[in-house]
């Protein structure tokens, strides 16, 4: 168990550490009014996933709560609730990565390519729309999670070293899983579909490609290669959200969270946000150049 959670933490630390400095290089990017539609949706992300390392357990903010004497039931409505928002935030943005990278490469005879000016232009309301929405759809966690109490007469469910889920009327918990579920089946048919989409243009400019030049002459295109990242993320994503599903549904139905099952599940939703930020330093050109820039300056001076 314990070599479980020092995976946990060395996962964290490092997905911490890489979107932390992502965050950053998006920042001056955008301050320096050289960014681009998809840097602020990957600066977004990015912010999202720290705060999504930081609620993931308990042990990020029990002792900073603790020493100011607050009280646990307080830490967890906040963690719960936080953490739910974010994770709603990242599948959000991510499908929104997904739709707007379609929408960049369809070719101009096809009938997104109209939408290419107008979905830049609403990005700032897709962003407002997406908080708004999962900060309200995540409010139940108020009510329906708390301080763990010890009294097995509330029949609550354990999840973390302080915290417990309390059971809620059926209809209200029913309707809640209802919506939730088809929010995260919407956006991850979008997100697909949006996939096949892409992979279809790709695999026609490839073959269109092999016509006109060499194999050996061919370059990947920043767009292509862009697609390429989001695509990626988007297997990533779905994939680990699936196995998180199973998980969450598996405890649910059963009422029951094993202490191991729960450092898993923390694990599989963890993948998402680290891999992410590693993928997209690899594949931006620009943080590539930057850290070849900087690699001489720091080697020099140690």
């Amino acid at each position: 168990m314990s070599s479980i959670k020092n995976v946990l933490y060395f996962q964290s630390g490092l997905g911490v550490l890489a979107n932390v400095f992502l965050l950053t290089f998006y920042i001056f990017i955008i301050l320096g009014h050289r960014s681009k539609p998809m840097d602020l949706m990957s600066c977004q992300l990015s912010f999202v996933h720290i705060i999504m390392f930081l609620t993931a357990g308990d042990i990020w903010f029990s002792d900073l709560f603790e020493s100011l004497n607050i009280k646990n039931d307080f830490i967890c409505k906040a963690t719960f609730y936080i953490s739910r928002v974010m994770r709603g935030l990242s599948i959000c943005i991510t499908c929104l990565l997904s739709v707007f990278q379609a929408v960049t490469i369809s070719p101009s005879t096809s009938l997104l390519a109209k939408f290419k000016h107008k979905l830049k232009k609403y990005i700032i309301y897709a962003f407002f729309y997406f908080w708004t929405f999962n900060l309200s759809f995540s409010s139940n966690q108020f009510f329906s999670v708390g301080a763990y109490t010890n009294v097995s007469e509330t029949h609550q469910m354990k999840v973390t070293k302080f915290c417990s889920h309390f059971p809620v009327n059926n209809i209200i918990r029913g309707l809640i899983v209802a919506v939730s579920t088809l929010r995260d089946l919407f956006l991850v048919g979008v997100m697909l579909t949006t996939s096949a989409y892409m992979v279809t243009i790709l695999f026609r400019h490839q073959r269109q490609c092999k016509h006109l030049h060499s194999i050996s002459h061919l370059r990947i295109s920043p767009e292509k290669k862009a697609t390429q990242t989001i695509l990626l993320l988007v297997v990533f994503f779905v994939v680990m959200y699936w196995m998180d599903l199973f998980i969450s549904s598996s405890s649910v139905l059963l009422w029951r969270y094993d202490p191991v099952i729960l450092t898993v599940q923390k694990f599989v939703v963890n993948v998402y946000p680290t891999i992410t930020p590693l993928v997209q330093i690899s594949s931006d050109n620009r943080i590539i150049n930057v850290l070849k820039n900087l690699w001489p300056k720091y080697h020099h001076t140690f």
